[in-house]
């Protein structure tokens, strides 16, 4: 089976970090309670050279982060995208971006949920177990508008669904009780300050 896929097709290799972090420049990653995180996001409905430079810039925030994925609103732009570079439970990287994402409805019969650890870099410092379907189809378009259908398993289905959340208006935090939600926002309390250090330093050595 091939180890790398972009954009949803298979190739041989592909370079990490991805091509288009190397002509983006770093973004502020935006925070749970700012309000962009918490609407729906609008469609993207010009392509161009603005939106393919707003893809660059997002995949070296992503990096920089220390993510899997990120969606446009994680860098305060209210548009329907996110990007991503992320394994799967058998270790098949996964790379690319897609546009105005809409996650496909799974039949309860065809679909199995795992509650693990799930992160978000607009939260920083907390992980909280989260149920989600081991598989996820995401239907959308790239940069130059041509249809694109992205189909995940295991972790990769998990940041499909995850950033799909993000552009509805969603982080995961919502998706928590009461006292996971208090129990993630303690933790982002205990550590965020360690990964904004962490954030700086790669920051900086890209400057270096």
């Amino acid at each position: 089976m091939p180890r790398v896929f972009v954009q949803g097709r298979p190739v041989d290799s592909y370079p990490h970090p991805a091509p288009e972090a190397g002509r983006g420049s770093v973004r502020r990653v935006t925070e749970v309670g700012e309000e962009v995180l918490h609407r729906p996001s609008r469609d993207v409905t010009e392509f161009g050279p603005d939106l393919a430079a707003l893809i660059d810039d997002m995949f070296l925030t992503m990096y920089v982060a220390d993510g899997a994925g990120l969606a446009a609103n994680q860098v305060g732009v209210d548009l329907r995208l996110f990007v991503y570079d992320c394994f799967d439970d058998d270790g098949v990287r996964h790379v690319g971006h897609i546009v105005n994402p809409v996650l496909d409805p799974l039949a309860p019969a065809g679909r199995r949920l795992l509650d693990e650890g799930e992160g978000c870099l607009s939260v920083p410092g907390a992980v909280m177990d989260v149920p989600r379907p081991d598989r996820a189809v995401v239907r959308g378009l790239d940069k130059d508008g041509t249809a694109l259908v992205i189909e995940g398993t295991g972790y990769f289905a998990r940041c499909l669904a995850h950033e799909t959340d993000h552009v509805n208006g969603q982080v995961y935090l919502d998706r928590l009780s009461k006292r996971d939600r208090k129990e993630a926002l303690r933790q982002v309390a205990d550590r965020r300050e360690k990964v904004f250090a962490r954030r700086a330093a790669r920051t900086a050595a890209l400057s270096d």
